[in-house]
């Protein structure tokens, strides 16, 4: 199946063909589950200089990537196999990129979890991997106002406003060949805990999507007895995703479903090993402030809520739980921090009260 594909304005407006462009993106999203966004020349050209680093990266001695690693956020260098969906190991291979924050930053003095410097490997892959998470940083601003837009909601910005200081981050993936591995399997299935996903892969393929199927039951990823690892894992329909020159791909998070009540679900995914061939993509996530809390867009009730920081932790958490990072928050009491700083945050909050216009 032949993805839409959907060219995005300098600026986004609540002129008719913003309004057009945004029911037509919705749409996308509801049947498919995923589409595609164009590429200028300009962001193709940053595209193209981050796989080239990433390539260069993963050519490096195991040794030398595993000391890329910070105990104090989840950024650095993961393992093949390291990776656990659905209580199985994955075989990608990842760099982690999140928000790189000193360590005089107050935040990581009052150690707040997750928080920290990023290990970079050189200067060079920091200046590429910033110069393009920068640039889908600007794609998803512009597709979360005319989400905004398409739903009807009077304020265009009410979920870019959400992403300020968002709390961005970037998995850069090489995943082997099968036959490196004598296994298919590169990620199991999945949905993304996030806000919006926006990746990008090379030209050797290997995503599935899964899209809305009438009266599936989707799992609410958010809670602790509802994961959605290893959903639909081996049953019937997946999309293959075909590599296609200069787009980016698009889908919904985690959070997009708890925030329109399953109006938009979070879209299922998975990644599958090629025959003979390695395998480079670019996955960033868009995502809320740290500190922020996310409502149902419908429930002026302040008592359903997803404080970010506590959601991204856990999920972190939940992924790696051998990794450093993780048991040093459990060492330190980390998580202590989070209910203070959600407990403050909360109070202070008053969603208004927004309905969807469908």
């Amino acid at each position: 199946m032949n993805l839409i594909t959907f060219q995005i304005p300098e600026q986004i407006t609540s002129k008719q063909s913003d309004l057009t462009l945004a029911k037509e993106m919705i749409k996308a999203w509801r049947s498919d589950g995923i589409f595609q966004v164009a590429l200028s020349e300009t962001q193709n050209h940053k595209t193209q200089d981050s796989f080239a680093t990433s390539r260069e990266f993963f050519a490096q001695p195991l040794e030398k990537k595993s000391k890329l690693i910070s105990d104090l956020n989840y950024a650095g260098y993961i393992a093949s196999g390291e990776e656990v969906t659905d209580g199985k190991a994955d075989y990608s291979e990842i760099f982690t990129v999140c928000k790189d924050l000193s360590l005089d930053d107050p935040r990581v003095q009052a150690k707040w979890p997750c928080h920290g410097p990023v290990p970079w490997p050189n200067q060079k892959y920091q200046q590429t991997m910033t110069a393009f998470t920068d640039e889908l940083g600007s794609i998803g601003d512009k597709l979360l106002k005319l989400l905004a837009l398409g739903l009807g909601l009077q304020d265009i910005n009410t979920f870019s406003n959400l992403t300020q200081d968002g709390w961005h981050h970037m998995r850069v993936l090489r995943f082997p060949s099968q036959s490196a591995k004598k296994s298919s399997r590169g990620i199991g299935a999945h949905t993304d805990y996030g806000l919006l996903v926006i990746a990008v892969q090379d030209d050797v393929g290997g995503l599935y999507v899964r899209p809305p199927v009438a009266g599936e039951k989707r799992n609410r990823n958010w809670l602790p007895d509802e994961s959605s690892a290893g959903m639909y894992q081996d049953e019937e329909p997946w999309t293959f995703v075909k590599p296609v020159p200069k787009v980016v791909t698009v889908f919904p998070g985690d959070l997009l479903q708890f925030m329109t009540n399953g109006y938009l679900l979070s879209t299922p995914h998975k990644v599958k090993l090629h025959p003979n061939r390695e395998r480079f993509a670019l996955a960033y996530f868009h995502e809320p402030n740290f500190n922020s809390c996310i409502y149902p867009l419908s429930n002026v009730s302040r008592e359903e809520y997803i404080h970010y920081g506590t959601h991204f932790t856990n999920m972190f958490m939940r992924c790696y739980p051998e990794r450093v990072t993780t048991k040093r928050i459990v060492d330190e009491n980390r998580q202590s921090v989070l209910t203070r700083i959600k407990l403050d945050k909360a109070l202070r909050d008053h969603p208004a009260k927004l309905t969807i216009n469908t």
